[in-house]
């Protein structure tokens, strides 16, 4: 009988004369039908450093099992740093027939397989022994290269790489744009506007120069002036100052003339100039939502953005209920922190409306509104808001029912600036 024995590859000696101590595992063994066993067992290990500090490195290796008789030399693992356990694969007729896991102790005497087998992983297919991180190829560099959590993170949120490149999250409310900084604000802001075909107020009887246009072109340079189709030429033609066009003399338009504008019109408010709209500005508009909450809830908002309005802005509200159910109900407009009006109407008020108007001044609005319903009597008022529209605000539509079952809907709402 020819035995075959094989010390683990993968040894490294701690010096060039002495190799790291082996324990002798040798034994016969058999089938449950009383036969030898014949086949081989692959034995699998992961890096560790044996007692006398020989590094032994991640390998695996072959004994050949020739009727029964078993015999390896292993290098021991209980005294090993960290420590380590053997994987064992016994194979026959072509397939693995079961895995179990080892503990080899340091020993002088051969040991039998039940000497170093680990209690409940005797004919398991799986087994599971710990495995440093270190031991996995690119798994260090692989897990240093991930994204972390930083202690601003939060699940749900927009995500925001911080200065050290840890994930946090973005914060704001729903409503707010996230900046490419990942600061967050108000959306939006003044939207740009563009004048064409604006024909310049004054008197074209020959003598007349100056003219006066509908907006403030912002910048200067995108205005362009026509006179019967041709274009002028700004400095040469005629001078721009803040919406008045002075022709230069002896160039006067003559009766029968046609001048026309086009310019870019901006919300620049650092320019610290006035700025005039031709045309009305729909800040917001759509349709609410509904309540069935016995106590105040919101249905709608509006929010408009920091340094959006200005002294000397009107601003139109609109909005329109229905109402379901057998009960009251009731209903609010806020202006910021302000409210603006609360009506009770009773159960036959199908649908209610509103009609707002804040006129903003040098500090605060005055906000007049008119309200009815379907049997709710017509009533206007007028109040003063205190609240400071250039730092933005949010309009708030309110609504509550009386008894439960009842709901109030918002069916629309347009907020206009003038």
């Amino acid at each position: 009988m020819i035995l075959r024995s094989l010390i683990a590859a993968g040894l490294l000696a701690t010096s060039a004369f002495a190799l790291p101590p082996l324990t002798t595992i040798q034994d016969v063994l058999y089938k449950a039908d009383g036969t030898r066993f014949n086949g081989t067992l692959s034995i699998s290990w992961t890096s560790f450093e044996a007692i006398d500090s020989s590094a032994i490195a991640q390998q695996t290796t072959t004994v050949t099992v020739v009727d029964g008789n078993l015999r390896v030399q292993l290098v021991p693992t209980t005294t090993a740093n960290p420590t380590a356990f053997y994987t064992v694969k016994y194979s026959s007729d072509g397939k693995i027939q079961f895995t179990e896991t080892w503990a080899v102790p340091s020993s002088a005497q051969p040991l039998r397989v039940r000497d170093v087998r680990l209690a409940g992983t005797a004919g398991s297919d799986t087994t599971s022994p710990s495995v440093n991180e270190a031991d996995i190829v690119g798994l260090v560099s692989d897990l240093g290269a991930r994204p972390l959590k930083g202690p601003g993170y939060a699940a749900g949120r927009v995500a925001l790489v911080n200065a050290i490149g840890a994930l946090e999250s973005v914060t704001g409310t729903p409503t707010d744009c996230v900046r490419v900084d990942g600061s967050t604000g108000p959306c939006g802001g003044t939207p740009p506007a563009f004048m064409d075909n604006d024909a310049p107020a004054g008197l074209v009887d020959g003598a007349n120069t100056v003219f006066t246009l509908s907006g403030m072109p912002n910048p200067a340079g995108s205005l362009a002036v026509y006179r019967n189709g041709m274009l002028l030429k700004s400095g040469l033609d005629f001078t721009l100052s803040g919406n008045t066009v002075q022709f230069v003399a002896g160039n006067a338009p003559q009766p029968g003339d046609t001048l026309l504008a086009s310019y870019r019109l901006s919300g620049s408010a650092s320019s610290g100039s006035l700025q005039l709209f031709p045309h009305p500005d729909v800040v917001c508009s759509g349709v609410g939502s509904a309540t069935g909450s016995t106590t105040l809830a919101s249905i709608g908002t509006c929010t408009i953005p920091a340094a959006y309005l200005a002294a000397g802005n009107r601003v139109e509200i609109h909005f329109d209920l229905a109402h379901g159910g057998t009960g009251a109900f009731g209903f609010e407009l806020h202006w910021g922190g302000s409210t603006v009006l609360h009506r009770d109407a009773g159960p036959a008020d199908v649908l209610a409306s509103v009609r707002a108007d804040a006129a903003l001044g040098a500090s605060g609005a005055q906000v007049s509104h008119e309200s009815w319903g379907t049997v709710l009597g017509f009533v206007a008022g007028v109040g003063a808001a205190a609240d400071d529209f250039t730092a933005g605000l949010t309009i708030d539509f309110q609504a509550r029912v009386a008894q439960a079952g009842d709901t109030v809907t918002l069916n629309t709402f347009t907020v206009v600036r003038y």
